[in-house]
């Protein structure tokens, strides 16, 4: 059997698998933009709303979702899940919400706020309640413009960790040694180069010489 808060929590789950806000995810099933907000999740007098069967069976058939993959998103682990994030790092294990630093870009391309490891360093940061991964410095980065478009839009905020290890393919956040920052896909790594492959199709792909790299951070989540 499973709870109230449980099913909100599944489809909450669901969008965030697919790149989705609740509303989009709506939208896309043919019901009303609102139906899953979380307004509609309780009555005024605070007694809990239940979706109907029709709106479920209509956003498992938009994603291609099976009754059985919907009802695991139910798994009391995805509760941890700060609302708004998705997961990109499947092999991180998140505990319990704490606060972590949050840096805009513009911050994060100025000279003096990072240790060597490319870690915030200092006080005074603003900050925002994360689900740490075990055994990993993690901060938060706020995007600005639109040059990470269509993958990250200016406001979104992406987490970080300087200290996983990183491979081909990963998404990855790059400051160099002129304080240029910048998010990426790391397409090569060698001994004396690292090739970065742009987000946005409108700028230009990268290939910097590693002397001149201050730090590498694999982005583990990105708001949505």
């Amino acid at each position: 059997m499973f709870s109230h808060s449980q099913l909100w929590q599944a489809i909450d789950a669901l969008a965030q698998q697919n790149d989705m806000s609740v509303s989009r995810l709506a939208r896309n099933a043919g019901l009303d933009p609102t139906t899953f907000n979380k307004s509609k999740r309780t009555s005024s007098d605070g007694r809990p709303r239940w979706p109907s069967t029709e709106s479920l069976a209509k956003i498992m058939q938009t994603t291609g979702t099976t009754m059985d993959e919907f009802t695991g998103l139910m798994d009391a682990k995805t509760a941890s899940m700060p609302s708004g994030f998705r997961e990109a790092d499947e092999q991180a294990q998140f505990a319990m919400p704490q606060a972590i630093p949050l840096l805009g870009l513009a911050q994060a391309g100025s000279g003096g706020y990072f240790d060597n490891s490319g870690f915030p360093v200092g006080q005074g940061w603003d900050a925002v309640d994360f689900p740490k991964p075990d055994g990993q410095s993690v901060y938060a980065l706020e995007i600005s413009g639109d040059s990470m478009m269509p993958f990250y839009r200016d406001g979104d905020l992406i987490i970080v960790s300087p200290e996983a290890s990183v491979r081909r393919g990963d998404r990855v956040v790059v400051r160099t040694k002129e304080g240029e920052v910048m998010a990426k896909v790391l397409a090569r790594k060698t001994a004396t180069r690292i090739e970065l492959d742009s987000l946005n199709p409108a700028h230009e792909n990268r290939d910097i010489a590693l002397a001149d790299v201050d730090w590498v951070a694999r982005i583990l989540w990105a708001s949505q």
